[in-house]
């Protein structure tokens, strides 16, 4: 499973970093996916990195200001979110995929963002 953690209330301007920490499989051979979903809004793409920490996509609303990273060695996964926009107040979801899936094999619970002062 996929265990997500780092959020929480954050002034606009602020950073945070979410974590995501895979237990019972390791990372070594899954691409990453974050999501996130704001209140009455569908889900929206923010990042997708590849099993070597490449990150292929950043989605225009967080371009220069979030970094995706991981740490094989840690079983773990990053998101780095820095200057934060009220806009960016959301849950957020990592998600990981093994090389040759078609679709996500696992979900983190979701960690909530708010951006708020």
């Amino acid at each position: 499973q996929l265990q997500a953690s780092g959020g929480g209330l954050v002034q606009p301007g602020g950073s945070l970093r979410l974590s995501c920490a895979a237990s019972g499989f390791t990372l070594d051979h899954y691409a990453i996916g974050w999501y996130r979903q704001a209140p009455e809004k569908g889900r929206e793409g923010v990042s997708c990195m590849t099993s070597s920490g490449v990150v292929l996509y950043y989605a225009d609303t967080v371009k220069g200001r979030f970094t995706a990273s991981r740490d094989n060695a840690k079983n773990t996964v990053y998101l780095q979110m820095d200057s934060l926009k009220p806009e960016d107040t959301a849950v957020y979801y990592c998600a990981a995929r093994r090389l040759g899936a078609a679709g996500y094999n696992y979900w983190g619970q979701g960690t909530q963002v708010t951006v708020s002062s």
